[in-house]
């Protein structure tokens, strides 16, 4: 059925029920596991009056990110290969949530993607966004929705 899943976890309570599931989905069919975590990037303002920040500490900063995100992913591994799955994890930067979880599951030849949603509706939905909904929208391969 399927050989490689990806999950997307930002590490919060709604993405760690993601996570558990796509664990017991691997456990149950066989397949292996990707987590993926994507970092953003320090957002640089370039109005007139914007915070001025040094390269240094942008720098720092990022560097917090990406390893408050390797924490994530290799909680997840960990958690996986305790129930018996082989798994990996996988950190992104960028801004581009949807995109980044496209280009993952691509590259890493995943047939399933597997993430959260928190089923906002209406102008929350609109202002907010919605990134489960771009994957949805441009995914070649299934993606597996959980509320």
């Amino acid at each position: 059925m399927y050989t490689r899943i990806l999950v997307a976890t930002d590490g919060s309570t709604l993405s760690r029920k993601a996570v558990k599931d796509a664990i017991a989905l691997c456990a149950a069919v066989g397949a292996d596991l990707v987590a993926l975590n994507v970092v953003p990037r320090y957002p640089v303002s370039y109005f007139e009056g914007g915070a001025s920040i040094s390269p240094q500490d942008i720098g720092r900063m990022e560097k917090e990110w990406a390893d408050k995100s390797l924490a994530i992913v290799e909680a997840v591994r960990k958690t996986a290969e305790a129930a018996g799955v082989k798994a990996k994890g996988v950190l992104a930067k960028s801004d581009i949530v949807s995109a980044s979880i496209l280009t993952a599951a691509k590259k890493h030849k995943c047939d399933l993607i597997v993430m959260a949603s928190h089923g906002r509706k209406g102008i929350s939905r609109i202002l907010l966004g919605s990134e489960t909904q771009q994957v949805l929208t441009h995914s070649t391969i299934p993606v597996l929705v959980l509320r």
